[in-house]
């Protein structure tokens, strides 16, 4: 198999990223009508349900159930760390990595490798796009 020049393979990645771009964006929009209109019909159907005091209805095309949503957030960190570890409740939070805070302390204490600790290390490339020169 033949390489492609450099140049060939960089105009490539450059036109493709542009396509992806603009077929985000299309989605994007259209699919924030779709939500809004869904969000809409969401709303109707809870104040449908709360009127008859109902926690569930089946249509002829759906069965329809009301539920509570929960969403937790804090504006005190620190304590919500104390309370954490206070009762060893770390399955508060999500058990996610963040890889550069956590490049930045291998760096900064590179005699501490927590055990299991796991590294992906691989090369990628950055593809910019040049700014034609005025001939």
């Amino acid at each position: 198999m033949e390489t492609a020049p450099m140049d060939e393979l960089s105009a490539k990645y450059i036109e493709l990223r542009k396509k992806r771009e603009l077929l985000k964006a299309d989605f994007s929009s259209v699919d924030k009508v779709l939500e809004k209109e869904m969000d809409d019909i969401e709303n109707k159907l809870v104040d449908a349900l709360n009127s008859m005091n109902l926690d569930s209805m089946s249509t002829s095309n759906a069965t329809i159930v009301r539920r509570i949503s929960r969403h937790y957030s804090t504006t005190n960190w620190d304590d919500f760390y104390k309370i954490m570890a206070e009762y060893g409740a770390f399955g508060l939070l999500t058990q996610r990595i963040h890889s550069a805070n956590m490049k930045q302390f291998l760096d900064e204490h590179p005699d501490i490798y927590p055990e299991g600790l796991n590294v992906d290390s691989r090369y990628a490339v950055t593809v910019r796009r040049k700014t034609p020169t005025p001939e």
